[in-house]
């Protein structure tokens, strides 16, 4: 991508009590450069601005350029949320796999609906997978250079041939090799296989399922079950970990997910000096230490460790180590090396080093695998030889992947490999326990999302203190009708509140042509369908994830609106598990979505 795609970022946010407040940003100026840099996308801007100094190229409302310095800690974020994440644009896909859902969406949508992304940037930022076909050198030097780690591949299979299958892309038969490129520079990754029966599955599986186990075992160079740490260029924590990033690409910038959007701490404002400030006012005395003047209070040389820092600020050799420091340590001892070899030397370096090294523990490649049945709609081309997974073939995939697990746990202390909510759903069987599910590294692939929801559930149902609604209430829960089995039960504790009465409404989509479906994939037309002419009570809880990010509108277009309109019925939209039972025994609902009479709908 050159410099000249390169859009000057647009701010849709200024944080109260923020540095970039203080300044005198606002809403809708462009930020064009920070030193002198035009920024790709977030991940160059929370990079560059980890400098002290920063002299930042604004654009403001009515296209006049504006130069503003800005001393700070290199910590201290500025407080900006911008329209997009990729300022540069997206790196969009160019294979054809028949089981990708933008593809198998109905026409006559609005255009961003076909976006297909294969972007690795947005795959850091949040989690959404890409196959590794569309990168050029230069993003792969990018990732490499900053340590972009990890990310979320969909391998769907190791074997060349099978995979080229899929992806319909003779480029992607080269996956091993790229885990390979990945284990080499010690950068990991999460990985996804999107099961197509007759296709990927059975033996095929199997191999994937080994193959990518493989690059859980000992990084390249280990010799034992920890090595001397070597610093990274940067850790995910000061390029990626502490960013609040949200699924349609908008970010607070500087905060950590969950993390409050008021204003930052005075202390941060005190250190920051504005040298320039955009409304043209004057700047605040700086109160930043004197650089020129030595402080034991500020330095402390147990404390600071040049290498703890972010990339930029010192200088490394290839394997990670501070530039020359073997040189140094062997003439200050005497030490010839050239009388050993790299093994020899290497352990010596760990003897030598003694307890005032850190062990790193073991960094696997892959880390964990997730097992997704290929989801079918009634818009996918007729000739994708796709077949849909039948509780039998669920059945199935279960135990093959199950026998693996308990494999797992013995040779890796690990379960690296899971299976989807849907394949439990879909065959009819209980979920798995909570520990089966270790740190839930792929919970946002729908991997023990619902075992999470259940057991969150049940922990709030007992610290609610609420055991009768303030007056008889009547209300409608519509879910996918995948989880109608493990949700009934939850209804049931739900009804033993006094006054109150839950009706489960599991909706398969007619819409999709599915006969089981997922909650997230439910449409206002389907909801209209279905439940119209019923007896929906006083108001339907409406799980948040059917509606697209940021709106109140379904994946059909159809809004919230529309639906309470069509149904007669207020609307209480529920994000999580604690907010389904405060919404169900609450006073009022000041949020919910009131139906237009009849009679207004008809004028």
């Amino acid at each position: 991508m050159s410099e000249a795609a390169v859009r000057p970022a647009k701010i849709t946010r200024v944080l109260p009590g923020s540095i970039a407040q203080e300044v005198g940003f606002e809403v809708g100026d462009r930020l064009v450069a920070i030193n002198g840099q035009k920024p790709r996308d977030l991940i160059d801007y929370n990079f560059l601005c980890a400098d002290e100094v920063l002299e930042l190229e604004v654009l403001d409302q009515h296209d006049r350029t504006h130069l503003v310095e800005i001393e700070k800690d290199y910590d201290d974020e500025l407080g900006l949320e911008f329209e997009a994440a990729l300022f540069d644009g997206l790196i969009q896909c160019n294979n054809r796999c028949p089981f990708c859902f933008i593809d198998q969406q109905p026409p006559g949508k609005r255009a961003s609906l076909y976006y297909k992304d294969d972007d690795y940037r947005l795959s850091f930022l949040y989690g959404s997978y890409l196959t590794l076909t569309n990168l050029t050198q230069r993003e792969w030097d990018r990732i490499e250079r900053l340590r972009l780690s990890p990310l979320f591949v969909s391998v769907h299979s190791t074997e060349p041939e099978v995979r080229s299958r899929l992806l319909k892309n003779p480029r992607a038969g080269e996956i091993m090799n790229q885990l390979a490129w990945f284990r080499d520079r010690r950068l990991q990754i999460h990985a996804q296989v999107v099961l197509c029966p007759g296709i990927n599955d059975g033996v095929h599986l199997e191999r994937t399922i080994h193959d990518l186990a493989s690059f859980y075992g000992s990084p390249a160079g280990q010799s034992g079950p920890g090595r001397r740490a070597k610093p990274a260029l940067a850790d995910q924590a000061a390029i990626g970990g502490g960013w609040a990033i949200s699924e349609n690409v908008t970010l607070l910038a500087g905060r950590s997910p969950g993390a409050d959007s008021g204003a930052i701490e005075a202390e941060s404002l005190d250190r920051v000096a504005v040298i320039d400030r955009l409304d043209g006012s004057e700047p605040a005395e700086s109160n930043l230490p004197d650089p020129n003047v030595f402080d034991p209070d500020v330095f402390d040389p147990d404390v600071f460790d040049p290498r703890s820092q972010p990339i930029g600020l010192t200088d490394w050799d290839p394997e990670g180590d501070p530039a020359d420091e073997d040189d140094q340590w062997d003439e200050a001892d005497g030490f010839d090396r050239t009388a050993w070899d790299d093994q020899d030397l290497d352990q010596l370096d760990d003897d030598l080093d003694g307890d005032q090294d850190e062990v790193e523990p073991h960094r696997p490649t892959v880390t964990s695998v997730a097992i997704v049945p290929a989801g079918l709609t009634q818009f996918r081309p007729a000739d994708d030889e796709l077949q849909p997974v039948t509780p039998a073939k669920a059945c199935e995939v279960i135990a093959q992947v199950r026998s693996l697990q308990q494999t797992f746990r013995q040779t890796l202390g690990s379960t690296f490999v899971w299976l989807a909510d849907e394949w439990f759903l879909i065959a009819g069987q209980d979920l798995p326990e909570m520990v089966e599910y270790e740190d839930f590294p792929q919970i946002d692939n729908g991997v023990g999302s619902i075992r999470l929801f259940v057991d969150q559930f049940e922990r709030a149902l007992a610290a609610n203190p609420v055991r009768a609604t303030p007056f008889p209430r009547r209300l409608t829960w519509v879910v996918g009708n995948t989880v109608e089995r493990p949700f009934s039960g939850l209804v049931r504790q739900l009804n033993q509140i006094s006054g109150l009465t839950v009706q489960l409404a599991a909706l398969n989509s007619d819409y999709w042509g599915q006969t089981m479906t997922v909650t997230g994939l439910l449409t206002g037309q389907d909801l209209v369908q279905k439940l119209t002419g019923q007896d929906l009570g006083d108001a339907l809880l409406l799980p948040s994830l059917m509606l697209r990010h940021g709106e109140q509108r379904f994946l059909d277009d159809m809004t919230v609106q529309e639906v309470s309109d069509r149904l007669q019925v207020s609307i209480v939209i529920v994000t999580n598990a604690e907010a389904v039972i405060e919404q169900a025994v609450a006073a009022a609902w000041p949020q919910a979505i009131a139906p237009q009479a009849p009679s207004d709908l008809l004028a």
